[in-house]
C-alpha cells in the first residue's frame, strides 16, 4: 500500500487525461496540488526512496521479543555499542567503493553523525585542559549547522569562532573541515594549518552518486553518515573512523554518557542495507533487480542538474559553482560532481531566500552558512514529484527585481 503521505488511486478514476491506471507499489505517488509549498530547506534524502521500494524486502530485518536485551553489542570492543555485523559491513562498503582506508582505523557508531560531531568535540578539547574553551572553526560557507551544534549547551571545553579564513587567535583549535562541502558541493582543504590545530573531516557525501572518488580519503578522523550514502536518516546510524585509540575511546564515552550506546535495531538494520548496496557493486553478487546504488543515485542527480542548469541558463538571473571532470576510481570513468544541494547566488543584491518564498520554494538562506542573503541552498535529493514541480515553478521565473 502507499503511505499515508501518498495519493491512492483507485482502478478506473478519472483524471483530467482520462481513467489513471491501479493503484500499484510502483505508481504510488505523494499528491502534491499545483500550487503546494515545496521544502526545499533541509537536505531530506527522499529521492531514494523509489530505488528502496523497488527492492520490496530484500532489506526486512526481524526481531525477536528476546532479543536486545543487554546494552551491550561486544564488551571486547572498544566501541561495547557497536554491533559486529554493522563494524563489518561499513569495512566492506568502505573497500568497494574506496572512499576511504579502514585498516588502523577504530569505528565509533553514533546516532547520526550529529551526535558523532558532539562527541569528537569532547574527545579533542577535554584532555587539553585549557583555562578558556578550544576554538571551533569552518571555512564559509560552512554547514549550517556546526555553529549551533558546537554553542547549542554552552560547553566551558569548546565554542564557536567561525570562519576558518578569518581565525587569528593564538592557541589550539579545532577545524571542521567538510569534503564535499556543505553546501556548496565542493573539495575542501584545511585553511588554518597551525601546529595546534586538530582537524576533523566531515566526509558525509564523499560517496560516487555526489562526486568522483578520487582516492581513498585516509584522514585522522572522518566522519559518515547512512542518511546521505543510503537515504535512511530516519535510521539515526552515523560512524567515525578514529586512528588515535585515545579518541576514539572518549568519543565512546561521551556518547555512553549522552544515550548509553546506540539502538540495536538501527544498527542491524543499517548493516542490512549496507550489506545490499555492497551486493548491488559487485557483478557477480548482483541480480537483474539489484540495480547498483550508486549508478541509481549517480544517473538521477545527473538528470536534475541538467534540468537545473538549463534554467539557469535561459534565465540568467542566478549563478551555480562549477566543477571539473575528474577521474572516479569507482565508476572508471571521468565525470563531474552532482552535489546533493545547489548553491545558487542571485546576481541582483536581493534576499534570495525571500524571493523564492514568495514563489512557494522553501530554501535555505546563504546567511545560515556564514555566507550572505543572495546566496541560497536548495536541495536536490526530494522526491520526483516535488523536484519536477519545483523545476516547473522555477521555470517561470522571469525576473528578480519586481518578485516574479
Amino acid at each position: 500500500m502507499c503511505g499515508s503521505d501518498q495519493a491512492i488511486v483507485t482502478k478506473g478514476s478519472k483524471s483530467s487525461s482520462g481513467v489513471v491506471p491501479e493503484a500499484t507499489e510502483d505508481n504510488c505517488r505523494p499528491n502534491l496540488p499545483l500550487d503546494a509549498i515545496i521544502n526545499l530547506d533541509h537536505g531530506d534524502p527522499t529521492m531514494f526512496e523509489s530505488y528502496w521500494r523497488k527492492l520490496g524486502n530484500a532489506c526486512t530485518v526481524t526481531f525477536t521479543g528476546y532479543q536486545s536485551l543487554s546494552y551491550f553489542s561486544n564488551p571486547k570492543n572498544l566501541c561495547w555499542f557497536l554491533e559486529p555485523k554493522l563494524e563489518e559491513e561499513i569495512k566492506k562498503l568502505h573497500n568497494v567503493v574506496g572512499n576511504a582506508t579502514v585498516e588502523g582505523y577504530r569505528i565509533v557508531v553514533g546516532t547520526g553523525s550529529s551526535q558523532l560531531i558532539q562527541a569528537v568535540l569532547y574527545a579533542l578539547s577535554d584532555p587539553l585542559n585549557e583555562p578558556k574553551p578550544i576554538n571551533v572553526v569552518s571555512a564559509t560557507p560552512y554547514y549550517s549547522s556546526y555553529p549551533e551544534v558546537t554553542d547549542f549547551v554552552r560547553s566551558g571545553l569548546y565554542k564557536w569562532a567561525g570562519d576558518a579564513h578569518n581565525f587569528d587567535k593564538d592557541g589550539p583549535y579545532i577545524e571542521m573541515v567538510t569534503s564535499p562541502s556543505n553546501p556548496d558541493g565542493v573539495i575542501r582543504e584545511p585553511v588554518v594549518n597551525r601546529a595546534q590545530g586538530t582537524l576533523v573531516h566531515d566526509l558525509a557525501y564523499y560517496w560516487p552518486q555526489y562526486t568522483p572518488i578520487t582516492s581513498p580519503a585516509d584522514y585522522d578522523i572522518m566522519l559518515f553518515t547512512i542518511s546521505k550514502c543510503t537515504g535512511h536518516a530516519g535510521s539515526r546510524i552515523g560512524w567515525a573512523l578514529v586512528k588515535d585509540v585515545d579518541v576514539a575511546r572518549k568519543m565512546v564515552k561521551f556518547i555512553e554518557i549522552n544515550t548509553i550506546g546506540v539502538s540495536k535495531e538501527s544498527q542491524q538494520r543499517a548493516a542490512k542495507i549496507l550489506e545490499v548496496i555492497t551486493d548491488s557493486c559487485s557483478q557477480t553478487v548482483r541480480t537483474p533487480e539489484l540495480d547498483n546504488f550508486f549508478e541509481y543515485g549517480q544517473h538521477h542527480l545527473t538528470e536534475r542538474w541538467k534540468k537545473l542548469k538549463v534554467i539557469v541558463k535561459r534565465n540568467g538571473l542566478f549563478t551555480l559553482p562549477k566543477f571539473p571532470l575528474q577521474y572516479c576510481n569507482f565508476t572508471g570513468d571521468f565525470t563531474k560532481a552532482h552535489p546533493a544541494f545547489a548553491w545558487m547566488k542571485c546576481k541582483e543584491d536581493v534576499d534570495c531566500e525571500e524571493l523564492f518564498r514568495g514563489h512557494k520554494i522553501l530554501t535555505r538562506s546563504g546567511k545560515r552558512f556564514g555566507s550572505d542573503q543572495k546566496y541560497v541552498r536548495i536541495s536536490m535529493l526530494s522526491r520526483d514529484e516535488e523536484f519536477d514541480l519545483f523545476v516547473q515553478r522555477f521555470s517561470a521565473f522571469h525576473g528578480i527585481a519586481n518578485g516574479n
